[in-house]
């Protein structure tokens, strides 16, 4: 696979400013050792993995987060016997905002998902091209390859849909966020499929919290909670680049029991994918 291939499949790019680089660099280090270890050049690795020599040197530099399935060929390639497949999960989490960092972790674990959204689809439904809509308004702005970096990393949070055992996720979204077309009439039409596709599935539920309803228990905005085997129930709040986890367990309390009523005045999943429906068929 040629450099410029890989990296449309997927490669991420250069940490950015407060990224977890001593991971990185860690790994780059370790990655080098073997590499010479096992008498092969940055041309020969590069050559084996499908990347430039230029981007195994930044890989060992510790200048770009390299990717899962890299990480994988490469320790098999310079026979590290699990020495950078044991960093595998840290470099991963390198890719993303410091301030996520930690809600990414929580949910690898978690075997239940509630999200309340109000503001523009969450970032586990979004499709690659609405993702790159919703980053490039940032401001201040984000620089292409942190766009970039962004994307793959949020793509990649995706894959919770396809583990075994399925955890149940459910959504609630305001209907003011699908009547908000980011990124063009075309990007929205492209979402509201998606959403549709997503909805289907057998472990999550989509439900819209009308514009005209009355009663909404969730006016102080978006959060998610997190379920785990064995430990207590977490939430997750952000705003304006700040996150917090709060474990506290009378304020989960409080926003468990928020979700159920917002959960009881949003649309049901089956009338919420019909309304979908109506909206695609508008635009």
């Amino acid at each position: 696979m040629s450099e410029t291939v890989a990296e449309a499949a997927g490669e991420a790019g250069s940490p950015e400013p407060g990224a977890s680089a001593g991971i990185l660099r860690v790994f780059g280090r370790q990655m080098k050792l073997c590499r010479i270890r096992a008498g092969l050049e940055r041309a020969e690795v590069g050559a084996r993995t499908g990347y430039s020599p230029s981007t195994i040197t930044s890989y060992e530099l510790g200048r770009r987060i390299p990717p899962s399935r890299f990480i994988d060929v490469v320790d098999d390639l310079l026979d590290a016997g699990g020495l950078l497949k044991e960093m595998k999960e840290e470099v991963a989490r390198a890719q993303y905002p410091a301030f996520f960092r930690d809600a990414a972790r929580l949910e690898t674990e978690a075997v239940e998902l509630w999200v309340y959204g109000t503001h523009a689809v969450p970032g586990l439904l979004q499709t690659e091209e609405y993702m790159r809509a919703v980053f490039e308004m940032w401001r201040p702005l984000l620089d292409e390859e942190a766009v970039q970096q962004r994307v793959v990393a949020r793509l990649a949070r995706q894959e919770v849909f396809g583990r075994r055992p399925a955890p149940l996720v459910s959504f609630v979204i305001d209907e003011a966020v699908l009547r908000r077309p980011l990124g063009g009439l075309s990007v929205m039409r492209g979402q509201l499929e998606q959403l549709l596709l997503v909805g289907a599935y057998r472990n999550v539920e989509i439900q819209i919290m009308p514009l005209n309803r009355e009663d909404n228990a969730g006016v102080d905005g978006p959060f998610t909670v997190l379920h785990r085997d064995g430990v207590d129930q977490v939430a997750y709040l952000e705003a304006q680049g700040r996150s917090t986890i709060v474990s506290e367990r009378a304020e989960v309390r409080g926003i468990v029991s928020r979700y159920g009523i917002i959960r009881a005045q949003a649309l049901t999943p089956r009338e919420s994918l019909a309304y979908i429906e109506k909206l695609l068929g508008e635009l």
